[in-house]
């Protein structure tokens, strides 16, 4: 029942960062919104961390601890926030992100070792035509055609960037705490998204109260609450079953598109997210025998 609550919330609050990007985006630069952002998170944690008396990783596991921060909260959010600023579609970044737990799965059984049933194939396959399905209005719209390479680029770059910080979660740092683990992988994210404002040289911050608001939410629930529901659950469930949540991200923001922005949902996105559910939930289940008898590692 905690997994499946964990499982729901995260969902829920990492559907929001595709509102908050287009809210923000028009009042602030992305890299110094990022910059900001995960400073501040590194902060907070850092602090729950020392409420908690939880020991700061050294050595090998606090390079991993870094380098799982760099590219799960820097690479993948600086990256896609760079590439639909850029001129990449928000409908066409949401479908690539459908990628990652497919590279997930793939790096899963090569590396980890995991094995993945049909069923998890299929339901994985199906929750992603359901993506498809939801995001096509978005595509028809804005098209394919026009995108430049870079943006494209660094698009597929974030998603590989995910999958591989979500894959980091796994290993020798499964054992350290959340919340020091969160501030040390932000405080990786913050350094790459940092680096980025340098290198971009833009300082674009019209201190709105828009873009306060949304780095509020950015830094209390996406970074803070959502981020550390991610590595929770990866830590607790397999990478893979982890990854396919992810899949029900599109379709939930276009449903608070629809609600906040009055953007068009129609039986064509409906049936998509219908298939996406369906997708997820066939792909995330289990053998009932299979699942008593084995425990899946913590």
């Amino acid at each position: 029942m905690l997994a499946f609550l964990a499982s729901l919330l995260f969902v829920l609050i990492w559907s929001t960062g595709f509102i908050v990007a287009r809210a923000v985006m028009p009042h602030g630069s992305p890299e110094l919104v990022l910059a900001v952002r995960l400073t501040l998170v590194t902060l907070l944690l850092g602090a729950a961390a020392l409420h908690a008396r939880q020991a700061l990783p050294r050595g090998k596991r606090l390079a991993l601890h870094l380098a799982a921060g760099a590219m799960l909260h820097g690479v993948y959010l600086t990256l896609s926030w760079w590439a639909v600023d850029h001129g990449m579609p928000a409908g066409i970044m949401a479908l690539l992100g459908a990628l990652q737990p497919l590279m997930v799965a793939a790096a899963s059984v090569l590396f980890l070792r995991e094995h993945l049933p049909a069923r998890a194939w299929a339901g994985m396959g199906i929750a992603i035509m359901g993506v498809g399905c939801v995001l096509m209005p978005a595509i028809e719209r804005t098209g394919a055609g026009s995108i430049a390479l870079w943006p494209a680029v660094a698009a597929l770059l974030s998603i590989m960037g995910m999958a591989m910080g979500t894959l980091i979660q796994r290993g020798a740092i499964a054992g350290d705490g959340i919340a020091i683990s969160g501030a040390v992988q932000n405080a990786g994210g913050a350094l790459v998204a940092v680096a980025a404002a340098l290198l971009m040289g833009e300082a674009h911050w019209d201190n709105s109260a828009m873009l306060w608001l949304g780095l509020g939410w950015s830094v209390l629930g996406l970074s803070a609450a959502g981020l550390s529901l991610l590595v929770w659950l990866v830590r607790h469930q397999r990478p893979t079953r982890m990854s396919m949540l992810l899949l029900l991200v599109p379709p939930l923001a276009a449903v608070e598109a629809w609600l906040i922005f009055g953007e068009r949902l129609g039986p064509v996105q409906l049936t998509g997210f219908a298939l996406a559910l369906g997708g997820v939930l066939l792909g995330r289940a289990r053998a009932r025998q299979r699942a008593d008898a084995v425990a899946e590692p913590a």
